[in-house]
């Protein structure tokens, strides 16, 4: 049975297209359309929710709800098609194929970030911003996709059990909300705020809820009355209108209760949203509905002046309406509205192709979505996931302050910024060149809060040496200190590439090579191409921070039949490691000419807690404490301690576990280059399915070890390190 013999898809079905032509009007994109929705469903076919509806059902919700944000045809095709790549990834080159590479793109997306799970409060955040980034990673419209489809499972949650609802409900208000309002994508975010509070939090939600009901009838009464008398205001001053109750969200109101107040002393529950043509209609129409009803103090906010970083705009005031009854009057034209509605999606900025308004409308969607910016920046430099954690809450969950420009501009900050923050908010070379910011006519310090309304003047010189290290400790947000920190980063990596071609000159020099004869066209690929960097800036960069041995430069050039393992194995076998004699490194109590022995079993080094064994004729066998070797020989024990100074090294054995051998001694080694510590020799445990590495190494105590040990930890496919007892 085809789905369409289905009532219920067919209906679906027929909402979506007929949706779609009211504002698609290009046919190819129509059919385009209509072709993903077979696609899927033939792919979906013979699937079950587990709500029992055909699965072609969601994939078909979740286009509807993308047209209410008017998405473009791509995205609605990518929304009819985002779970295919989930269960096949050959899925991604079809869908290519069959529709376009951005299409395609768009799925991918989406699947990436499905694909990601977390456990836990911490974990949540970090998991789910993790999603954001990759979502984020091309194309915003995959966050628009992600909510249309968080949207349609929330209205279906209660087919899963409870213990996942609150879960899911959780990461919702948590994650994907406050996302959805960054957007500015209003009537998305509003019902999957009350849908995650249903099921969060029910016994709440249904309370709120009957409160509304027993009220509902005298409210509405209201609500009619004063939509009659602000008409007749707004009629009789000639001014074009539409006037619409607005009901008030329940998770909105759930948010006012939870700060204490009574559902009595909740303002807003009678309200209103005027719409008129243009701006200056705004304000004359506030001015004649004031000239009647007397305004409450304190609750006028103008964002048509001041928009939210949102794109929101609209004026807000609550007035003393009929019956004396408290309303809020929201008053905004109609292409605020779809602003407020929609958010970011009622600029999509690639269907401007070719008109002059794209290059201006990219610029106002940089702008407007700079939280953005800052988190794709953190992802580009491969932040830590507290950086981009504190982003989010700086951006996203924290309140902000709104400052002026000297020209009146507005600039919105985390709450908590200084003049530094603006500085790099307004540039980066606005920042980079501070010499001292004034705030309203008043010269401040750097370290400066920022409050509402202050208007910021930052002084800059152009032969200023840039930004000072302490600016770190003074910034507030993540992106004023990211851009600090490769201001730095920039002038070190010009240190380290001068330092790194020098180094390389200098031992070729030794080994009386020529430069240029070393970095001929040929070698330079097979150098580049064997250490997979882009370019030799790169190398010069690795060499001069000590990441890259400079004999492991050389060798790939001199030793062609050698693998990387070979060289580094050649190189710490090499290594000249003279053993210490030990006479007077270890104390014996009361014994003064003996010889003394380090065991080779357990190989201590200076700091490890150690014990003598009086051996048959080879005096004294030194073993760590812990040495299973020496447990049960009681009769044969004497103390002995490490001298005070030591200045000699000590081998002993590590048995490194990881889950692959790609790289690993390279890096292993290179983290001996700085750690005063030889790599004495290497032997590779490789069976089938593990990768083992043993490796002696000489060092001069056990703090190093430890050290050493610790940095090997944090190499990625690293499993474990352990000191070897034989």
């Amino acid at each position: 049975m085809s789905y369409l013999e289905n009532i219920k898809v067919f209906e679906e079905y027929e909402k979506l297209l007929n949706k779609v032509s009211t504002y698609i009007t290009n046919e190819s994109e129509i059919e385009m359309i209509k072709k993903a929705y077979e696609y899927s469903a033939k792919a979906h076919y013979s699937e079950k929710r587990l709500t029992g509806e055909d699965y072609i059902i969601h994939p078909l919700n979740v286009a509807l709800i993308l047209t209410t944000v008017r998405a473009d045809y791509e995205t609605i095709c990518a929304g009819l098609l985002h779970d295919l790549i989930e269960t096949n990834d050959s899925e991604y080159e079809d869908i290519k194929n069959n529709f376009n590479e951005t299409i395609a793109d768009l799925v991918k997306g989406i699947t990436r970030i499905n694909k990601l799970n977390f456990e836990g409060d911490t974990q949540a955040i970090i998991a789910s911003n993790r999603k954001i980034l990759v979502g984020l990673t091309e194309d915003v419209r995959v966050i628009i996709i992600k909510l249309a489809d968080r949207l349609h499972n929330m209205r279906t949650l209660w087919a899963i059990p409870e213990k996942a609802q609150k879960e899911k409900a959780k990461e919702t208000l948590d994650i994907l909300t406050p996302i959805a309002h960054r957007l500015g994508i209003g009537s998305l975010k509003s019902e999957l705020e009350d849908l995650s509070l249903r099921y969060y939090k029910p016994d709440i939600y249904f309370s709120i809820v009957e409160m509304l009901n027993k009220t509902k009838a005298e409210r509405d009464c209201n609500v009619d009355e004063m939509i009659k008398s602000v008409s007749e205001i707004l009629n009789n001053k000639g001014i074009k209108h539409k006037i619409k109750g607005r009901s008030k969200s329940i998770y909105s109101i759930y948010k006012k209760l939870d700060k204490g107040k009574k559902f009595s002393d909740i303002y807003d529950l009678l309200a209103l949203r005027v719409y008129v043509d243009e701006v200056e209609e705004c304000y004359q129409a506030l001015g004649y509905i004031h000239a009647i009803y007397k305004p409450m103090p304190k609750r006028f906010k103008d964002y048509i002046a001041m928009p939210k970083a949102n794109m929101y705009q609209s004026l807000h005031t609550t007035v003393f309406g009929v019956h004396s009854e408290l309303f809020e009057i929201q008053i905004r034209t109609y292409e605020m509205d779809e602003i407020a509605e929609n958010g970011i999606a009622s600029h999509w900025s690639y269907k401007e192709k070719g008109s002059n308004t794209k290059a201006s409308l990219k610029n106002t969607m940089e702008q407007k979505l700079q939280f953005f910016k800052s988190i794709m920046e953190l992802n580009d430099k491969d932040a830590s996931d507290d950086e981009v954690v504190n982003t989010l809450k700086e951006d996203v969950l924290n309140s902000s302050v709104y400052v002026f420009t000297p020209n009146g501009d507005v600039i919105e900050l985390a709450n908590g910024s200084t003049p530094i923050d603006f500085a790099y908010r307004v540039h980066t070379n606005v920042g980079n060149k501070m010499v001292g910011a004034i705030v309203n006519g008043n010269i401040v310090p750097l370290d400066y809060k920022l409050k509402d309304n202050d208007i910021v003047k930052i002084n800059t010189n152009n032969n200023s040496k840039g930004p000072s290290k302490e600016w770190m400790n003074i910034a507030y947000t993540t992106q004023a200190k990211n851009k600090i920190r490769s201001y730095f980063n920039k002038i070190d990596k010009q240190e380290y590439l001068k330092n790194g071609e020098e180094l390389l000159k200098e031992e070729l020099r030794k080994k009386k090579i020529a430069f240029n004869e070393f970095l001929s066209t040929e070698n330079v690929n097979k150098i580049l191409t064997e250490l997979k960097y882009k370019d030799l800036e790169e190398l010069y960069t690795n060499l001069g921070n000590n990441k890259l041995p400079l004999g492991t430069v050389i060798n790939i050039i001199y030793n062609e039949n050698d693998t990387k393992e070979d060289l580094i194995l050649k190189k710490a076998t090499n290594n000249e490691v003279v053993l210490p004699t030990i006479k007077n490194d270890i104390i014996v109590r009361g014994i003064d000419q003996i010889k003394v022995n380090v065991a080779s079993c357990c190989k201590p080094v200076p700091g490890d807690s150690i014990v003598g064994y009086i051996t048959k004729g080879n005096g004294i066998a030194v073993h760590r404490m812990s040495c299973p070797n020496v447990k049960d020989v009681e009769e044969r024990i004497i103390d002995v301690e490490w001298n005070n100074e030591i200045s000699k090294k000590y081998p002993t054995s590590l048995l490194i576990h990881s889950s692959t051998n790609k790289d690993v001694l390279l890096k292993i080694i290179t983290k001996t280059s700085n750690s005063n510590i030889t790599v004495q020799s290497i032997n590779t445990l490789n069976s089938n399915d593990s990768f083992a590495f043993e490796l002696v190494v000489v060092v001069p105590d056990l703090e190093k070890l430890n050290k050493f040990i610790t940095d090997i930890n944090n190499i990625p496919d690293i499993i474990d390190v352990e000191r070897v007892i034989k």
